[in-house]
């Protein structure tokens, strides 16, 4: 790495976590059992996508990233809005107690995946013009992102075992909440 070091990157892996680590936790308090398989597999894919967009961002230059910065707040707001609404619609529906949303399987979880790394889409692009070795950099962000989605699951289930059903709301509200929050930094600049 030329212009950047370790440390620096670190926090930028940290901060490119942040929203796996939300998802994670509001996701797990929801789950009535929470398996190993399960936090594997949701934290191994938030961590490769994690780790793939820098890549994709630093292999497309400029013109690519230009076209997908101007959507990709409203992809994000979207699509974190849509699955925190369906929580918050859940928990207000007890019909349907034995049923709860699982965020580490399928469509939901490529959604998620692709929602919470559209950032690091764009540090890509600002990787390529700092001459950062980006194999170090990928790295460095996909194994923070699982080793944070992990954390974000165990403290989830946590959460979930104290607040019961209500957490499921609570989950909802702050996933709409990213979405927002990342929409309005976008447009607010």
């Amino acid at each position: 790495m030329t212009n950047l070091g370790f440390l620096s990157l670190l926090l930028i892996a940290i901060g490119l976590s942040a929203d796996c680590f939300a998802v994670a936790l509001c996701g797990s308090c929801t789950l009535k059992t929470l398996t190993r398989v399960q936090m594997l597999r949701a934290a191994l894919s938030f961590g490769i996508f994690q780790a793939v967009m820098p890549v994709l961002g630093w292999l497309a230059g400029r013109l690519f990233v230009n076209f997908i910065s101007s959507f990709d707040h409203w992809l994000a707001f979207g699509l974190l809005g849509f699955v925190g609404g369906k929580m918050v619609w859940e928990s207000f529906h007890p019909e349907k107690e034995e049923k709860t949303i699982d965020i580490t399987k399928g469509w939901l979880l490529l959604t998620l995946s692709v929602a919470t790394s559209l950032d690091a889409l764009a540090v890509g692009l600002s990787f390529a013009f700092l001459k950062v070795n980006i194999l170090t950099a990928s790295l460095t962000i996909g194994v923070t992102c699982f080793l944070v989605t992990i954390i974000g699951f165990l403290l989830g289930k946590k959460v979930g075992e104290i607040f019961g059903k209500r957490a499921e709301l609570v989950g909802g509200i702050i996933l709409i909440g990213i979405g927002l929050q990342i929409l309005l930094t976008h447009l607010l600049g």
